[in-house]
């Protein structure tokens, strides 16, 4: 049977002494310090075999160096995998068994609590664990050296902290944290996943692998969590300071969060998509051909032919057609551009000239026009990028900006958007760096670091791997 279990996630259980132990799931490190630390472990391990919906497997290593194969099953049995027969037999097991004994003829309290539960194969629900205090990181305040801060924020910074080279910060949509990756001082292999508030007070900590992809700000299973990334783990906080969940991605599996959730590709013989549901990975329907699929939001994923039709695609549940609302004096759908969080680009045909397009932003929950740009020539969009505000309030599509809320529109011939933040869209316009306002007047600058976002009062800059928190003026 353990041939056919799945090698991933690796797990390995390290017994130090009779009270210490440490179980290692796909590289994260759970110690444990308990009066029976096999049975704390193959606990653990249980309920992540529970989370995936099957057995996995397990390499136990005694104190001594001894080391034997198991598996272990959602409800806390423990099978040996005999993979020689002249090796004297494994303890694990026979140790196990005997705690499951130990349960049935009326054991003690704490046995009853952590088997009574394994009939149903539900293992018992422990309260989450707090993360480990660690030592801050050094804030302090300072000034911006470039002097090349954005409208309304001045040079000075309230606070300031070194990142990580090549790293960049989360900024929670509704601007009350900042998620940044420092370097741990202690550990070579280490780095450290730092959340502060909008002020530079540090909210919570914990380690990550040195390989971790930066942070993100997404939606799993209805909530909002930061999360990050690994070679074949995804580990995502919902914050105040509990420990992170982790799934454990396929081989050669891709996240990404272009959408409000996490999507999952996968690529080679298991090509398709897998969303989150109920904190396991669930393959989302195999799309129509020459599809390509755009987004995740919750447990769906958004996908489209070149030319329309789009879909929604939920586990379980099929195709779901995504009927878009038809512009005046349009024909066909030329094109579905792309998608971001709550709205799809079209490019629809104009009727009486066919070389030209009328670009509209639909809604991606009903399919109705949300804006309508100026139609224009069919290469003349080509290199339009769509920069959407983090308040939802304001976007650009290339040379046409957009009143999200009003749906009214503002077209500025030879504009392109770079990114928004802070009621200002910046971009370039005739080769000059712009930045304009909510009512879309143009501010020239000469030279500007763009934000990447504002947390509290605060305009966050990043500069030779230091992130700034500068104030308003």
């Amino acid at each position: 049977m353990a041939e056919k279990i799945p090698s991933w996630p690796k797990v390995t259980i390290r017994l130090y002494d009779d009270h210490n132990a440490e179980v290692k799931i796909a590289g994260r490190s759970h110690p444990l310090n308990h009066t029976d630390p096999r049975q704390a472990a193959i606990q653990l391990v249980a309920e992540r075999a529970a989370q995936l919906g099957r057995p996995v497997k397990v390499t136990a290593v005694e104190s001594d160096g001894a080391s034997w194969p198991l598996v272990v099953h959602p409800d806390g049995q423990v099978d040996g995998i005999d993979t020689d027969a002249g090796k004297k037999k494994p303890i694990w097991p026979i140790v196990l068994a005997m705690a499951v004994a130990v349960v049935l003829l009326g054991g003690t309290l704490l046995y009853l609590t952590v088997f009574s539960k394994l009939g149903d194969h539900k293992p018992v629900a422990t309260v989450s664990p707090k993360l480990p205090s660690l030592p801050g990181p050094d804030v302090h305040d300072d000034d911006f050296p470039p002097k090349t801060q954005p409208p309304g924020y001045t040079a000075h910074a309230s606070w300031t902290v070194d990142i990580a080279p090549d790293s960049t910060p989360a900024i929670r949509p509704d601007g009350t944290e900042v998620a940044v990756v420092v370097t741990d001082p202690d550990s070579s292999n280490k780095k450290k996943l730092v959340v502060f508030d909008g002020n530079g007070k540090v909210l919570w900590q914990d380690t990550i692998s040195k390989d971790a992809d930066n942070p993100v700000y997404t939606t799993i299973d209805g909530k909002l969590v930061l999360a990050v990334t690994t070679s074949d783990t995804l580990y995502y906080w919902a914050g105040d300071g509990a420990q992170a969940k982790e799934i454990e991605l396929p081989d050669g599996a891709d996240v990404q969060f272009f959408g409000k959730s996490p999507l999952i590709m996968l690529s080679g013989d298991n090509a398709g998509a897998m969303v989150i549901s109920g904190g396991v990975l669930k393959a989302i329907p195999q799309p129509p051909r020459l599809s390509t699929i755009l987004l995740a939001e919750g447990d769906r994923a958004l996908v489209s032919r070149y030319d329309s039709p789009i879909y929604w695609a939920q586990p379980d549940k099929g195709l779901t057609p995504l009927k878009l609302e038809k512009p005046g004096g349009s024909g066909d759908v030329k094109q579905v551009v792309a998608a971001s969080p709550d709205y799809v680009l079209v490019l629809w045909a104009l009727a009486k000239d066919p070389s030209k397009v009328i670009p509209v932003v639909h809604s991606t929950a009903s399919g109705k026009m949300v804006a309508v740009c100026e139609s224009q020539q069919g290469s003349g969009v080509d290199n339009w990028d769509w920069v959407p505000g983090p308040d939802r309030k304001s976007a650009a599509w290339g040379e046409c900006l957009i009143n999200l809320s009003t749906r009214k529109i503002h077209m500025v011939p030879g504009f392109k958007p770079l990114s928004m933040a802070g009621g200002f869209l910046y971009g370039t316009l005739d080769s000059k760096t712009v930045a304009l306002s909510s009512n879309w007047t143009p501010y020239t600058l000469t030279a500007v670091t763009r934000p990447w976002g504002i947390a509290g009062t605060h305009a966050i800059i990043v500069y030779d791997s230091v992130l700034y928190a500068l104030d308003r003026k």
